[in-house]
């Protein structure tokens, strides 16, 4: 069994193979995935422990695990720590361990350009990203490797400080990319738009958006939290990667839901089915909403594909 630290995981993670890694798996049989969230027994602390397991029959089996850990912020150290084991499918036998911040970075973003890989527009040019964290490069990154055409990328974030500072990271991949001032003005005008922040308010309205616009929400995890209004999450064919965490679990399907704007029968299909039945695109028009929410099964893809490029599997 090998130990695999984040910069051998970032080193072999390509986003493009990646994507096209997930596509193979999604047309395989479903995996099996579950969660197990233990919270902290002293009150008021924040902190859980969560572990996400997952199985796919005969190829590999998975858990990522880690604490989190509010408490770190004030004293400088990392509020999320992850590893993921990883296992042999056929035998059991264990493979890896590996660091689980590349592993969750890259497939979120490789989730989401799926995604886009069969809902964008074949000529989509701009591309928005709404927010400016962790994920915002890994994301950009992806998009692009999926949708070259998409040669303009626009940032827009509620500090300026770390738009400025995305804009360096993206120009360190050959990534030129310039910062909006208005995100109503950006999102008229954008083809494809990410949200990757942690609001718990709508950023993105559906009167803002074009026909033809590709929205992939992918920031908020909470029924709390919410990155696009009912209208917007309402505008066209609703997708999600993960209905069971989906539904429920996040703020703007929970709205939708309750205004009666939509129901679980209004999402299309999840990522095994976009793949599978090929339910892409359907006209240059077409409107189109994708509901990224993640889940093991994906971590579980992810450590194969680094295990595989180290020649572990």
């Amino acid at each position: 069994m090998r130990m695999i630290d984040r910069a051998t995981a970032e080193g072999v993670l390509e986003p493009l193979a990646l994507v096209d890694h997930f596509e193979a798996c999604h047309r395989e049989t479903r995996a099996v995935a579950d969660d197990i969230l233990l919270l902290d027994p002293v009150p008021g602390s924040g902190a859980t422990f969560l572990c996400r397991g997952a199985w796919r029959s005969g190829k590999a089996l998975g858990i990522k695990f880690g604490p989190v850990m509010p408490a770190n912020a004030a004293k400088g150290l990392p509020t999320i720590v992850t590893m993921v084991a990883l296992f042999e499918g056929q035998t059991g036998q264990p493979v890896a361990v590996i660091d689980g911040h590349p592993i969750t970075n890259w497939k979120t973003a490789a989730d989401s350009a799926l995604a886009q890989r069969f809902l964008g527009r074949a000529d989509a040019r701009r591309y928005l990203i709404v927010g400016a964290g962790t994920l915002a490069p890994y994301l950009v990154r992806a998009h692009r490797a999926v949708r070259p055409s998409l040669t303009e990328v626009v940032i827009y974030n509620r500090g300026r400080a770390r738009a400025e500072a995305l804009v360096k990271t993206l120009a360190g991949f050959g990534i030129t990319a310039t910062i909006a001032d208005s995100l109503e003005q950006a999102a008229r005008e954008a083809d494809v738009i990410s949200t990757a922040t942690l609001s718990e308010e709508p950023l993105i309205r559906g009167a803002w958006l074009k026909p033809g616009t590709h929205l992939d929400l992918v920031g908020a995890y909470l029924p709390s939290m919410r990155e696009a209004d009912v209208e917007a999450v309402t505008a066209g064919r609703l997708f999600v990667d993960n209905k069971d965490a989906a539904i429920g679990g996040c703020g703007e399907l929970v709205d939708a839901f309750m205004a009666g704007k939509a129901s679980e029968e209004s999402i299309e299909g999840d990522l095994y089915d976009l793949v599978g039945k090929d339910l892409r695109r359907r006209s240059q028009g077409e409107m189109t909403v994708y509901k990224n929410v993640g889940g093991g099964h994906l971590d579980l893809m992810t450590a194969e594909f680094v295990a595989k490029k180290l020649g572990l599997m």
